[in-house]
């Protein structure tokens, strides 16, 4: 597919949904494999790590390995790495991700806090974001540390519907103690430029499928990635409608991701 060279691809909502495959996925993956296009598998998911996540995929049947996909923690480290070396980070995450944070130093709730964290991190949410960890984090805000979260999701969809994400609780830490996030995960350009450098093709030859209108597709083509958006996982027609922007491509599900791909190789035949 001369078009295309490699295909950057969410996950949840788009492959899986509660890590149960969605139909056709499995045979749209391997067929886009088989075309010989690189594949990256870019997910914000805070709660496994990226050899969990492999393991899961392959038992449902696709064809994947941990060196496959990029996770909002693995990026996290590397920024954090880059940006604050050393630091200590108070870690606020629903999952145990320590395989993927490697070279972070991660204080515990019992440590002494003197001193402080330098940063606070913020990863996916769940039940150990009740008030006493937000209040906490809050805290050592106040105190001047840094906010650094993986992403701002608002909600995932799962087998019992949607779920309120990190998203709903970033935005009252960021108010309550008035700093700004830096955000490391989807949408931010970073991310992106990280899966493009992985498969190491340039954005003007990726196509970026995912369920989130904003974070996935509108934010992969700021950095000149071709979007595509899938009516599955997270969709919400009204979403759609008020997004900012317009997704370079909208298709039912993955399934139908190899005919478009085909399509796009003919137009850049003509």
């Amino acid at each position: 597919m001369e078009s295309v060279r490699a295909v950057l691809i969410d996950i949840d909502g788009v492959l899986t949904v509660s890590w149960q495959p969605l139909p056709g996925a499995v045979a749209a993956l391997r067929e886009i494999r088989e075309a010989g296009l690189a594949v990256a598998l870019v997910t914000n998911t805070t709660s496994r790590t990226r050899a969990s996540i492999a393991r899961t995929l392959a038992d449902a049947g696709f064809r994947v390995s941990a060196e496959d996909i990029l996770t909002a923690p693995a990026v996290t480290a590397a920024h954090l790495a880059e940006h604050w070396p050393g630091a200590r980070c108070a870690l606020l995450n629903s999952g145990d991700i320590a395989e993927d944070l490697g070279g972070v130093t991660v204080v515990g709730d019992d440590e002494d806090d003197d001193p402080a964290p330098d940063v606070v991190v913020v990863g996916g949410a769940g039940p150990e974001f009740g008030y006493a960890a937000l209040n906490r984090a809050f805290g050592h805000l106040e105190r001047g540390a840094r906010l650094v979260a993986m992403h701002r999701n608002l909600y995932w969809r799962t087998e019992d519907g949607f779920q309120l994400d990190t998203g709903a609780f970033l935005v009252g830490l960021e108010r309550a103690a008035r700093v700004e996030a830096e955000i490391t995960g989807k949408p931010s350009a970073a991310f992106f430029e990280a899966a493009l450098a992985h498969v190491g093709v340039g954005a003007h030859e990726a196509v970026m499928v995912g369920d989130d209108v904003e974070s996935d597709v509108l934010a992969a083509q700021r950095v000149g990635v071709r979007g595509v958006l899938v009516r599955t996982g997270k969709y919400r027609p009204q979403t759609h409608r008020d997004a900012s922007g317009t997704p370079d491509h909208v298709i039912d599900s993955f399934a139908g991701l190899p005919a478009l791909l085909a399509e796009l190789r003919e137009s850049a035949q003509q």
